[in-house]
């Protein structure tokens, strides 16, 4: 199966929600090449950041799953390479 590299970008504003999304990066684990969280105290937000390799629709599953949590906005870039 082809897999895309992406990036899918999180904005955190219920930390209610840190769990279940912590709980998705770690059952994609086997696709995520790397991911970065950057609290943001003075907003009392956090960004959330997560380089992924997998098939595309596994991308869209985890995007649509994040994006689906409480007070979680969620947008993913894929870069043109195929593999």
């Amino acid at each position: 199966m082809e897999s895309r590299v992406a990036v899918v970008a999180a904005i955190v504003e219920n930390t209610d929600s840190v769990d279940m999304l912590n709980q998705l990066l770690h059952e994609y684990g086997e696709y995520i090449i790397g991911r970065m969280g950057i609290p943001y105290r003075e907003k009392g937000i956090c960004i959330v950041s997560v380089a992924i390799d997998a098939p595309q629709d596994v991308i869209y599953a985890l995007s649509g799953k994040i994006g689906k949590l409480d007070g979680i906005s969620v947008k993913t870039a894929f870069s043109k390479i195929i593999n």
